[in-house]
C-alpha cells in the first residue's frame, strides 16, 4: 500500500500562521542593520599584535628615514635633524590642533568624536586646499614623537574618543610610527586612522603596516594634467592608485563592531569638483576602485567643495592688451586692467547637485554599493 503525504490546505494553515505571528509578536525584535561580512565581534588594534622584535625594527627604520628622508614620493633626501624638504617640517612634528573632532564620517566620529591630530605642512600644494592655513603654512606647535604619544593617551583617557585620527601624516610618517609605538607602551588601546591625501610612497605604507587600523585616503584627481595643474605633483594619480591598492591589501574592506563604529579597513573619499573634466576624472576613479581595489570598498562622495586657497585669486598679471579699430580703419593697441581674469577659473564655483549625482551614479554603474549615506534607521551609516 502506497503512502500519500497529506498537505494542509491554505484555509487550514491560516489559523496556525496567525498563532505563530502572535507568539512572535511577544518576542523583542532586534535589527542591527549590519552586513554580516563586515561585522566584528570585537577588535584588537594591529599595533597591539606586533612583537617586540617587529616594533624594534620599525623604530630603527623610522630613525634611519629621518636621517635621509626618502619616504614621501618627493624623495627630498635631506637630513631632517638639520634641515627640511618640501614639507618644511624637521625631525619634530608641527601640530596645529589636537582635539575630539565631530566633522568626520558618522562611523568614524561616533558619539564621542574622533581623536584628531591636524599636522601642519603637507607634501602636496593643492591649489584648492580647504585647510590651506594649516597645510601650506607652518602654523602650530612642535612635538617630539614621545610628546605626541602623550597626547594620544589624553585623547583616550580624558576625551573618551573612539580612535586616534592622524590627519595629513604623509610627510611625518617616521615620527608618527615612533609615536604610535611609544603610545602602545603607555597604554593606548584605540584604533589608529591614517587620514591621507593618498600621496604616499609604498615604503612609507610598509613602515605603517601593522600600526594602522583604518586607512582614510582622499583620491583627488585621475589625470596627469590635473595632478600637475591642481596639486603641483605630476605623479599624484599614479602614486594614489598604487597607494590605495596597498592600503586595501593591508587592512581589507571597512568593518565595524555592533555599536556602528569602524574599527579596521579602507574608507576612500572623493571630493567632487566642478566641471565636466572633473566629472570624467571622478568616473575613472570610481571605475578603478571597483575593478582594481574592491567592489565592497566603502566610499564617501563628498560635496562640500568650495573655492579656497589660490582659486579665484587675481592673476599676478592683471592687465590685458587688445587691438581697437579707430574710425577710418586705423588700429591701435589698448592696455587695460582685467579685473575678471582670475586663477583656476574653471573651478572657481561650488559644485552642483547634478555634478554630485553624476559621480554617485557612475559609482553605482561600476558596482560600488557601500556609501557614506544618511542611515534609513536609528544608528550609523555602515
Amino acid at each position: 500500500m502506497s503512502l500519500v503525504r497529506w498537505s494542509r490546505p491554505s484555509w487550514a494553515r491560516a489559523p496556525l500562521l496567525q498563532c505563530c505571528r502572535q507568539v512572535g509578536a511577544r518576542q523583542p525584535r532586534r535589527s542591527l542593520h549590519l552586513a554580516p561580512p563586515f561585522l566584528l565581534d570585537d577588535y584588537i588594534p594591529r599595533y597591539q599584535l606586533l612583537s617586540s622584535i617587529e616594533a624594534s625594527k620599525k623604530r630603527s627604520r623610522a630613525y634611519a628615514h629621518l636621517s635621509n628622508c626618502n619616504l614621501c614620493p618627493r624623495l627630498c633626501g635631506v637630513n631632517r635633524y638639520e634641515t627640511t624638504g618640501v614639507c618644511l617640517v624637521g625631525a619634530d612634528v608641527k601640530v596645529n590642533v589636537i582635539a575630539p573632532h565631530f566633522g568626520e564620517e558618522p562611523c568614524i566620529q561616533g558619539h564621542n568624536g574622533s581623536g584628531s591630530v591636524f599636522f601642519s605642512g603637507c607634501n602636496l600644494r593643492c591649489t584648492f586646499c580647504q585647510n590651506h592655513d594649516i597645510a601650506h603654512q607652518r602654523n602650530g606647535f612642535d612635538l617630539t614623537p614621545e610628546q605626541l604619544a602623550e597626547w594620544y593617551i589624553k585623547l583616550q583617557d580624558t576625551g573618551g574618543v573612539h580612535n586616534i585620527n592622524l590627519i595629513t601624516p604623509e610627510h611625518v610618517v617616521p615620527q608618527v610610527a615612533l609615536s604610535i609605538l611609544a603610545a602602545r607602551d603607555m597604554g593606548l588601546t584605540l584604533p589608529i586612522i591614517y587620514n591621507t591625501s593618498a600621496f604616499d610612497s609604498l615604503d612609507s605604507l610598509e613602515l605603517m603596516d601593522g600600526l594602522v587600523d583604518i586607512y582614510l585616503p582622499d583620491f583627488k584627481v585621475w589625470s596627469t594634467n590635473a595632478s600637475r595643474r591642481l596639486l603641483k605633483a605630476v605623479d599624484y594619480a599614479a602614486v594614489a592608485r598604487e597607494s590605495v591598492q596597498e592600503m586595501q591589501r593591508q587592512v581589507g574592506d571597512l568593518c565595524f563592531t555592533a555599536d556602528g563604529i569602524a574599527k579596521k579597513g579602507l574608507l576612500v573619499r572623493h571630493l567632487v569638483m566642478p566641471g565636466k573634466e572633473a566629472e570624467a576624472e571622478a568616473e575613472a576613479i570610481m571605475g578603478f576602485l571597483a575593478d582594481q581595489v574592491s567592489k565592497d570598498v566603502f566610499v564617501n562622495i563628498m560635496e562640500q567643495y568650495r573655492p579656497a586657497a589660490h582659486v579665484g585669486k587675481p592673476r599676478k598679471e592683471r592687465q590685458r592688451r587688445r587691438q581697437v579699430t579707430e574710425p577710418g580703419g586705423m588700429q591701435r593697441e589698448v592696455v587695460e586692467d582685467d579685473e575678471t581674469h582670475v586663477r583656476y577659473a574653471e573651478i572657481n564655483r561650488p559644485v552642483t547637485e547634478q555634478e554630485v549625482s553624476s559621480v554617485r551614479k557612475a559609482a553605482e554603474r561600476v558596482g560600488l554599493w557601500r556609501f557614506n549615506d544618511p542611515p534609513k534607521h536609528d544608528g550609523f551609516a555602515i
